[in-house]
């Protein structure tokens, strides 16, 4: 069994893992209602992509 015959330092332990790192998800708005969405999704408060109505959202009416 391979057994190492130094203890690993910081330094390349740290190379080692610099790719384990947390990217940011990309936020974006809707350009109809403002509401952050992820990239390349429809809005979930307006169903609205690429320049058209997804998604046709019905309209809830208040004061019922």
């Amino acid at each position: 069994m391979a057994v190492p015959k130094r203890r690993t330092s910081k330094s390349r332990q740290g190379h080692r893992r610099s790719h384990h790192n947390i990217k940011p998800k990309g936020i974006q708005y809707c350009p109809r209602c403002q509401d952050p969405i992820l990239p390349h999704r429809v809005c979930g408060n307006c169903g609205f992509y690429q320049g058209r109505d997804a998604i046709v959202m019905a309209e809830v009416e208040e004061g019922k």
